[in-house]
């Protein structure tokens, strides 16, 4: 498949979550986002209102996180969140799974975790993400998360937060796409910083890619202009 910047371009998740992120950053992610057609903006949830404001008259969503970045928080608290995150504009969530919960078998525990937030997602039209934090799982953990995501309705599975345990790699991007199948998304997301980064996991299985290099990375393959 042949990869234009246009094309990839529409598959970037321009994010921006970095705790000292201000107003005028986040206007500035939204701005870069319109203009070069990516297919979103990620932010903290306390900036989901800005975003959607700046992007309102745009085809970019606005996307936010869930109990980031740990995954630890209580069942009812991710649905809250997801619920409020919807209400004020964001039209995707990014949820991370109860690693913890996953680790210890507890397989209900992270289906009704996961169920929860996608009910709540779906019922205002929105797209539910789950990570996994894929540097702190092993291989069988992995898959098992995969049919988990899917059973309880996600949207897509994706790779890492950036913020622990390492980030995405072509192997674990191919291994999530072999368990989802065509019945959800992959999203590698973490350390990928260069366009050779993201052809990669495209060609891993990837269609989207989150990125807080989108701006460069699509330089890069316009030749620097």
């Amino acid at each position: 498949m042949q990869i234009t910047w246009q094309s990839l371009a529409g598959m970037i998740d321009h994010t921006n979550l970095r705790p000292e992120a201000t107003r005028e950053q986040i206007n500035r992610l939204c701005d870069e986002a319109r203009e070069l057609g990516f297919a979103a903006v990620v932010v903290n949830p306390c900036y989901v209102t800005l975003a959607h404001s700046r992007l309102e008259e745009s085809k970019v969503k606005v996307a936010t996180v869930v109990g980031f970045p740990l995954g630890a928080t209580l069942t009812s608290v991710k649905r809250f969140e997801a619920e409020e995150a919807l209400q004020l504009g964001a039209g995707e969530i990014d949820m991370v799974l109860n690693i913890g919960a996953l680790k210890s078998g507890e397989r209900d525990l992270v289906l009704s975790d996961i169920h929860s937030a996608a009910e709540a997602t779906h019922a205002h039209g929105g797209l539910l993400k789950v990570i996994l934090e894929t540097g702190l799982l092993t291989d069988n953990e992995k898959k098992v998360a995969c049919e988990i995501s899917v059973e309880a309705g996600a949207d897509f599975v994706k790779t890492s937060t950036g913020f622990l345990g390492g980030g995405a790699t072509a192997a674990d991007v191919a291994l999530m796409r072999r368990i989802v199948g065509d019945r959800a998304g992959v999203k590698a997301a973490g350390g990928i910083r260069a366009a050779d980064d993201a052809k990669a996991m495209i060609a891993a299985g990837a269609n989207r890619i989150g990125t807080s290099s989108g701006v460069s990375i699509i330089r890069e393959m316009r030749g620097g202009s």
